[in-house]
């Protein structure tokens, strides 16, 4: 998403961004907005993991307990900026324990109507649940020096925490920390590289990942079922990537209305679910306008992402979609990804392609996709013209 032309910026005026000072190493840490907004830091040993560690200190919003003023770098253009106020909206919420037939027909209908629906009794307890939200909100109180040992700048790396986003083309930074976690199959072979702080993180995860995956796959199983194709279409190598878990952090922020957590944005994925908490937050766009999303206690928020719309040749729509901050409170989300194996060709599947019903899009490789993804951003419109016949 491109920045409009616009005057230098000012420097920010507060004389601190939480005058949180820690000492890190040799040399005093103060998170300040200059810190965060310019790439040049304070003078650091040669040492490469020293520095990495200072920039993560720097850069992590997580790394200042309290936020006195908005740095330059995160205040958006008039244009871009979340209005006072937008409509709050209740999401169909299915219940997966009801009939298989009425559960199929909501999925689908739910899916084509809005591209976003809240599923419940979907068979991840709510102990896990509990769980994954408790120890995911602790890891963003650990201190700032504990953090900073995961931190990466690599934007290729699976397991890593950073701040922001990676997708956007614009300079303006978004209100987010995020900590990315690629789980395997078995999810035990690849827990040992996720933080081994706090101390049940990795057995949360590993409990809360696995039942989550299938609720994934039984809702493509649904879809499948609605839209005449066969039930296991999915299976295998188009779901056979790394689940991803990002933890979205998004402090509390002195000027909402100047900023967003995350940019307008459809997922690069099959299939996403989204533990929204209960801070509101999450946005949908929907007939031109955004809507809030509201919470639904154990509920998983369901959104497609561009593979699906590719795999079913536009039947399924990935919708946009943004994250707001707020004043008062931080948030912490835990969105759940079915991905793809990489080398895998995606393209519209042939059930869905016939006599006055061309392909829409063209067949990729999940790794060519994500070379464009990252060239021309996640905006819908963007991803779109790119892979559209």
């Amino acid at each position: 998403m491109g920045s409009p032309a616009r005057g230098p910026k000012k420097r920010a005026t507060s004389l601190s961004f939480g005058m949180s000072v820690k000492h890190f190493g040799y040399i005093a840490f103060v998170s300040s907005p200059e810190l965060l907004c310019s790439p040049a830091h304070l003078p650091v040993p040669s040492s490469q993991d020293f520095q990495i560690k200072q920039r993560a200190m720097a850069n992590l919003l997580s790394s200042a307990p309290i936020h006195a003023s908005l740095p330059d770098c995160f205040v958006f253009p008039p244009d871009q900026r979340p209005p006072a106020s937008s409509q709050a909206v209740s999401l169909p919420v299915i219940d997966l324990s009801r009939g298989r037939d009425e559960v199929r027909r909501a999925v689908l209908d739910a899916g084509k109507e809005l591209g976003f629906f809240q599923v419940v009794n979907h068979g991840v307890s709510a102990e896990a649940i509990r769980d994954m939200e408790a120890v995911c909100a602790e890891f963003f109180r650990l201190p700032a020096e504990e953090k900073a040992a995961f931190y990466s700048e690599d934007t290729d790396k699976p397991n890593r925490l950073f701040s922001s986003t990676t997708y956007e083309l614009g300079d303006e930074k978004y209100w987010r920390d995020c900590l990315r976690l690629a789980c395997g199959s078995p999810v035990g072979d690849t827990k040992n590289n996720w933080p081994d702080k706090p101390k049940k993180l990795r057995e949360v995860v590993e409990k809360f990942v696995e039942p989550t995956r299938g609720v994934g796959m039984e809702l493509l199983r649904l879809l499948c079922e609605g839209m005449g194709l066969r039930p296991d279409y999915f299976e295998g190598d188009l779901t056979g990537g790394d689940v991803i878990i990002n933890v979205n952090h998004y402090p509390p922020c002195p000027a909402p209305g100047l900023t967003l957590g995350l940019p307008p944005h459809c997922d690069r994925n099959l299939i996403t679910l989204l533990l929204q908490s209960t801070v509101p937050g999450l946005q949908v766009s929907y007939k031109g306008d955004w809507i809030n999303v509201e919470s639904v206690p154990n509920a998983f928020v369901v959104n497609f992402g561009h593979l699906l719309e590719i795999a079913t040749n536009g039947v399924l729509k990935s919708i946009e979609h943004r994250a707001m901050t707020n004043a008062a409170l931080a948030r912490t989300s835990v969105a759940t990804f079915i991905m793809p194996a990489a080398d895998i060709p995606i393209g519209p599947a042939e059930e869905l392609v016939g006599e006055g019903n061309p392909p829409r899009y063209r067949t990729v490789t999940f790794d060519e996709f994500m070379r464009v993804y990252k060239t021309v951003g996640a905006r819908r419109e963007s991803v779109e013209k790119a892979f559209k016949l």
